[in-house]
């Protein structure tokens, strides 16, 4: 276990498009992490990138983490912290203080390569066989060669100076990992323009917030032996104490073996908001993207996440989506709520756009009555809205499949003889009501499963549903039998 009074760990997320559920995975195991060590997670927002961020794609950043109920300690919005501000776009003079030190010691210079020059230089590499990563040409200008290319009016970047050395660290999910200097080439800090690149400004935040864990995704993994070489550079320039531990997440894969991206519809989180996945339910899922908590265990709260998470047990190798098991683990968790909760849970479900009658039409008491038998059926709740609409709909839903399907033999026959059974029954027993039809397929050759379906999709419009005669029951008698009616008057048109 990691030193609890030193683990500091950070989500640093670009507030661009809809969060997607990779983005929460690593979310999830940076807090997980620090929560298992009594560590600090940092919430960072990297919104250098004024083309392509938003305010809106920030405020969903907020609003979803918030949701899962992913908590940080420091951070945006009113949590604040020690180390403010929490956006890079407002910590520009900080980036522009460290490029000036790091070009005054010699570690960073400038490069007035244009773009056709360096395109033409790496194509020559190739075909040579070579590495084709920059060069070093402008790494030792003379005074006069500097003053020449700006007389050319040309502009430079800032590049920092790559130690001509082997870097080998231990990555926390695959070990040891070593780069040879030929492989990391020189590399850029700071645009033409001046506007500070990722490559800087992510490990000068890292620094500066004292973070001593980095996890992240194996997308950014070729550029850790670059931040390990600026570490170097900005301890011994007084800026970083430390060069923090890595460990790299693997892949999220998703159809034909490509990595689950952003245009994936099954990659957006609001699509599992938008369905009813729960937040535990979701975060158990995504959990098992990569760790897992034990062999014979696949569901578990939160609590019991923290309690056994750690990096080390993270596998190396991709994982695959799977939204079949997240949705039944989905259902796990709705089946782990107090019915009480559960009704909670469902209300945005039972109201507009999402419900199909009258707001005047749903009643209260019908709802709570069989919220029980819905909830051992749901996988995700948007699903109670048709498993429900029944009870307040003046009229089933109209689907001609089932009634295709169910209305198979002599239903006037079946329909009429059930219809008679009903009104004879006991309205307070479930049991009755399934006897009264059980009755009524005996007497025409049907078993139960038979007898019920013509039954089934008079009242509820549906071939499936909820268990037919706790619903018949809490529907009532008078509408019930209206409905069966109703339904051989269609089958004798």
């Amino acid at each position: 276990m990691a030193n609890a009074s030193n683990v500091r760990v950070r989500f640093c997320p670009s507030p661009t498009g809809n969060p997607h559920v990779g983005l929460v995975r690593t979310a999830l195991f940076n807090w997980a992490f620090a929560r298992h060590n009594e560590g600090k997670l940092v919430f960072r927002i990297e919104d250098t990138d004024a083309a392509r961020d938003s305010e809106e794609s920030y405020d969903q950043l907020l609003d979803s983490l918030r949701w899962l109920g992913l908590n940080w300690d420091e951070g945006p919005d009113e949590v604040g912290g020690p180390h403010a501000p929490y956006r890079q776009s407002q910590r520009m003079d900080i980036y522009k203080d460290v490029a000036e030190k790091l070009l005054a010691a010699g570690h960073a210079y400038h490069c007035y390569c244009t773009t056709p020059e360096l395109d033409e230089r790496r194509d020559a590499a190739r075909k040579a066989g070579k590495p084709s990563g920059y060069d070093g040409h402008c790494r030792d200008l003379s005074a006069e060669q500097i003053e020449a290319y700006k007389a050319e009016g040309r502009t430079s970047i800032v590049r920092f100076r790559m130690p001509d050395e082997t870097i080998t660290f231990t990555d926390l999910v695959r070990g040891e990992l070593t780069f040879t200097p030929e492989n990391v080439p020189d590399y850029g800090i700071v645009r033409a323009n001046g506007a500070p690149l990722y490559t800087l400004v992510n490990p000068v935040d890292d620094a500066l917030m004292e973070i001593t864990h980095v996890l992240r995704g194996e997308d950014l993994l070729s550029s850790t032996p670059r931040q390990v070489a600026l570490y170097k550079a900005l301890i011994e320039l007084g800026i970083a104490q430390q060069i923090p531990a890595f460990g790299h997440l693997p892949y999220v894969m998703g159809e034909g073996n490509k990595k689950l991206s952003k245009r994936d519809p099954e990659a957006s989180l609001n699509l599992y908001r938008e369905r009813g996945f729960l937040p535990e339910g979701l975060l158990n899922y995504l959990s098992l993207l990569g760790w897992s908590f034990s062999k014979d265990q696949d569901i578990f709260t939160m609590s019991e996440l923290v309690e056994k998470f750690d990096i080390a047990d993270v596998n190396a190798n991709p994982a695959r989506f799977d939204l079949k098991k997240a949705e039944a683990i989905n259902a796990d968790h709705i089946r782990m709520l107090d019915v009480k909760a559960f009704t909670e849970a469902c209300t945005p479900w039972l109201q507009a756009p999402f419900a199909n009658w009258a707001p005047e039409a749903f009643d209260q008491a019908a709802w709570e009555a069989i919220a029980p038998h819905a909830q051992t059926r749901l996988q995700v709740l948007s699903d109670i809205t048709q498993n429900v609409d029944f009870l307040f709909l003046d009229q089933p839903v109209e689907d001609e499949a089932s009634w295709t399907k169910a209305m198979k033999g002599d239903p006037v026959a079946l329909l009429t003889t059930a219809r008679a059974n009903l009104e004879a029954a006991d309205w307070t027993s479930p049991e009755s009501l399934k006897e009264a039809v059980l009755k009524a397929g005996e007497e025409h050759g049907l078993k139960l499963g038979k007898a019920q379906a013509p039954v089934r999709v008079a009242v509820t419009g549906r071939t499936v549903g909820l268990p037919l005669f706790e619903s018949l029951e809490i529907l009532g008698k008078d509408k019930t039998l209206s409905r069966i009616d109703t339904a051989l008057g269609k089958l004798a048109a």
